[in-house]
């Protein structure tokens, strides 16, 4: 750990400047407290670093908590061991693309499914008790629950150090909870209009106004909506995996669900804080979480070791070290190949900016997270999906 200003802790290793500097200005706004925790993974963000958290007093920041709102991952332990599955591994990726739609538009085509129903039921009653209508900003928001996106976001089916099989994925709330962010986010530009913010992207709400309240019951509502949608995902990659596999159930021996954009309210340093964890998990002591790689490198089944000055928070992931736009003129779809050897994925340039290279090293990243973390489970990746 590394004290780069009053209110600037920092866990990186591998901090570009532009970085720095955007974690220096959103730690001088003066409701931090006692100051930001910069993490292994910290890249530029909108508004507030990726890889930061941020405790703030009687406000909230809605871009420095996040656009994904409720974006994490969730694995699933299963009793198989990677000498018991089926030597070809496209059938199991060709159809889990069938069961779960991909893409940043996708939606499903039909919610019959009995859990699914459940799920869009309670989803529904949080809506009605939270006072609003998820449709007003994303009309088809029923239908893209258990549904992936692109970008970053991936289903995985991995292997741990004892060569036990493990299922994997990241995703969030979707078209719904981006809508939800940047609303607020304008709504507290306008809040602050008439004052001098270093970064319009920091305009906050107050605690006790009514923008304020709203905010925090709809970012709540698209919290639970990523947790939902991420189990709606494992169910149907659990069956595709079950037919693969020749069973007619998966038993699951182990499961974890876990944000990493999200603010809570939680105690730090004496004082009651919303503390936003914008690329950043929850890691008190004892805390199970999980920490992925890039598409072509190792993720990590962890278990926090509760330190206090990284206010109980770990690294969300590796973190990008090329934009999208470098990387795609960077890298080959060559490249992509050499990296992604003995990994079944869709070969497709679709994905040169995911490569592995494209982001830090995940092993220095945890290196550095050594005093946030214990590492429980390395879980190297066998098959890959991703959306275009």
């Amino acid at each position: 750990m590394k004290q780069l200003t009053e209110t600037l802790l920092s866990w990186a290793s591998i901090l570009e400047d532009t970085t720095r500097e955007q974690a220096e200005t959103t730690a001088t706004m003066p409701f931090i407290h006692p100051h930001v925790a910069l993490m292994p993974d910290a890249h530029l963000g909108l508004g507030a670093t990726v890889g930061s958290v941020i405790p703030t007093l009687g406000a909230i920041i809605p871009a420095a908590v996040g656009v994904d709102i409720g974006c994490g991952m969730i694995a699933v332990r299963t009793p198989y061991t990677a000498d018991e599955l089926p030597a070809d591994r496209a059938p199991v990726r060709e159809a889990i693309e069938r069961a779960v739609p991909l893409n940043a538009g996708a939606a499903n085509r039909t919610v019959s499914r009995d859990h699914t129903r459940e799920r869009l039921e309670r989803l529904r009653s949080l809506a009605d008790e939270a006072g609003f209508d998820p449709a007003t900003y994303a009309a088809r928001w029923e239908l893209q629950l258990g549904t992936l996106g692109s970008g970053n976001h991936f289903i995985e089916v991995t292997v741990d150090e004892e060569s036990r099989v493990w299922l994997f994925l990241h995703s969030g709330s979707r078209g719904v909870g981006n809508k939800i962010a940047q609303h607020h986010i304008g709504v507290a530009r306008e809040q602050c209009a008439g004052e001098q913010l270093p970064h319009r992207d920091l305009a906050y709400l107050t605690e006790g106004t009514p923008e304020f309240d709203a905010y925090i019951a709809q970012m709540r509502w698209a919290q639970t909506y990523a947790l939902l949608n991420r189990e709606e995902m494992m169910d149907r990659v659990a069956r595709q995996f079950a037919e693969w596999v020749g069973t007619a159930e998966v038993e699951r021996t182990e499961e974890i669900n876990c944000h990493h954009i999200y603010t809570e309210p939680e105690h730090h340093y004496g004082k009651d804080v919303w503390l936003s964890r914008k690329g950043a998990i929850n890691a008190e002591a004892g805390r199970p979480g999980l920490i992925p790689g890039s598409m072509g490198t190792a993720s990590y089944v962890v278990v926090g070791k509760g330190d206090p000055a990284s206010l109980n928070s770990a690294p969300h992931g590796a973190g990008r070290s090329f934009s999208r736009t470098r990387a795609r003129k960077t890298f080959t779809v060559e490249d992509l190949r050499a990296a992604m050897t003995g990994i079944e994925y869709r070969d497709t340039d679709a994905f040169i900016d995911e490569i592995p290279a494209a982001y830090k090293d995940i092993d220095q990243v945890m290196a550095d997270a050594a005093d946030l973390v214990e590492v429980r489970h390395v879980l190297r990746q066998v098959v890959n999906v991703k959306g275009d």
